[in-house]
């Protein structure tokens, strides 16, 4: 999420985003009770989308295997085990622990377009 801003002195177009404005970049994450448990506010608003998971606490701690995942487990119901994941943006890279939408570009089935509820 873009966090809008006035543009701080002597910055350039560092905090200038594609959206036309000036901006931090928020990246929350919470958990299946929807609590927040991890936030990490102040990347400049220029960086991409993908650039985001890249830059933040979160993705480095994602990506050096350090958040401490719990390991597959059976979903109710079920004896198959499935990884825990995060539902991520539309921009991030997939991940065997991190699901993200189909693009809203596409003409999606109506089996495509629940997943994305």
């Amino acid at each position: 999420t873009h966090i809008a801003i006035r543009k701080p002195e002597q910055s350039g177009s560092a905090y200038f985003n594609y959206k036309g404005f000036y901006s931090i970049v928020l990246l929350a994450v919470v958990d299946a009770d929807k609590k927040f448990i991890m936030v990490d506010a102040g990347i400049n608003g220029r960086i991409s989308d993908s650039e985001v998971m890249f830059y933040s606490k979160f993705g480095e701690l994602f990506h050096c295997n350090s958040l401490e995942i719990p390991k597959p487990a059976p979903l109710p119901n079920t004896t198959s085990n499935f990884p825990f994941v995060f539902v991520g943006d539309e921009a991030f890279a997939l991940h065997p622990n991190l699901m993200k939408p189909y693009s809203l570009r596409l003409a999606l089935t109506n089996e495509q377009c629940e997943y994305n509820r």
